[in-house]
């Protein structure tokens, strides 16, 4: 089951982009992890590929399109573009910005089961992503990397495609492209509503052809988190995990051992409250629990902030 995920950047460092993918990051700062001599460490494993880059570099082939188009020269310009597969603990498919970088991309993950069952590799892997690149964002410059293993070490192998915002060649026209800007050089990325519709169909094909777990993408997924939330998670996860282990060593009992964000404790009250209920009761049930809404149409429930 492959998700995708969107992120941009606005950094104007294009070298931070290779520097991310191919060293280790902590996790919580994004900071590069040093070795006993103060140098960045290697991750332990991937596999990484360029394309319409030329004999330059990723970053060098970025900043020649830039001056040749005269294109990204603001502060506030999104320079480049990172895709990904990722199946997180809950499956999920936002945009966000990204704090590392200067890129925009997009990641690919698939289901940890396609390892075993479907015989998926990190070449295999590699290979379906440059194809979907190649397919999906012909013309702009690109890194391709994979990656074995996520944040939340459940051992998915995930894609990583970071592509330079300025298309450096005017491309065939696909069926998915709406406007001129779509395929001519010259012209900045651009990842709406409907581009996003697209990829979620290209993964969903790209798996099904492969033989490999999938699910319906454009259905909206059950637990649906953020980024923000995500995080805030793992942070506090962390914290409680520290403290707990404190209590232990006193020789106390911790009371609480899983860390629950606001926004999930106040789910889990809307979902208890859903459950077989109908419509007045379970605004009942909201009063009841002191959960202020303030506008109903139709199935929605505005929560008052």
């Amino acid at each position: 089951m492959a998700t995708i995920k969107h992120l941009t950047s606005k950094n104007s460092n294009y070298a931070a982009a290779e520097s991310y993918l191919t060293f280790q990051h902590n996790e919580y700062t994004g900071l590069p992890i040093l070795d006993e001599k103060g140098r960045p460490k290697l991750r332990d494993s991937y596999l990484l590929d360029t394309l319409e880059c030329g004999e330059s570099s990723f970053a060098m082939a970025c900043l020649i399109a830039n001056r040749k188009y005269g294109k990204n020269g603001g502060r506030e310009d999104v320079k480049t573009h990172h895709i990904w597969r990722h199946p997180p603990k809950r499956m999920l498919i936002y945009s966000c910005i990204a704090r590392t970088a200067g890129h925009t991309k997009y990641i690919i993950s698939f289901d940890p089961k396609d390892a075993v069952e479907n015989d998926l590799t990190m070449e295999r892997a590699q290979a379906l992503g440059l194809q979907f690149c190649k397919d999906n964002f012909p013309g702009h410059p690109a890194i391709v990397c994979t990656h074995p293993d996520g944040h939340n070490s459940a051992g998915n192998i995930h894609v990583h495609i970071v592509i330079g915002s300025l298309r450096v060649r005017t491309v065939e026209r696909q069926p998915f492209m709406d406007n001129p800007c779509d395929w001519e050089a010259g012209k900045k990325h651009r990842c709406t509503s409907a581009m996003l519709r697209h990829l979620r169909v290209a993964v969903m094909e790209m798996c099904e052809q492969a033989d490999l777990n999938q699910i319906n993408l454009l259905e909206a997924q059950d637990d649906h988190v953020s980024e923000r939330e995500y995080w805030a998670q793992r942070r506090g996860q962390r914290r409680l995990d520290h403290a707990n282990a404190k209590l232990a060593a006193e020789g106390q009992q911790p009371t609480q051992t899983v860390y629950q964000t606001e926004l999930d404790k106040l789910r889990k009250q809307i979902y208890a409250c859903i459950k077989n209920e109908l419509r007045d009761n379970f605004l009942r049930k909201l009063r009841l629990l002191s959960i202020a809404f303030h506008s109903i149409h139709d199935k929605n429930c505005s929560i008052a902030a």
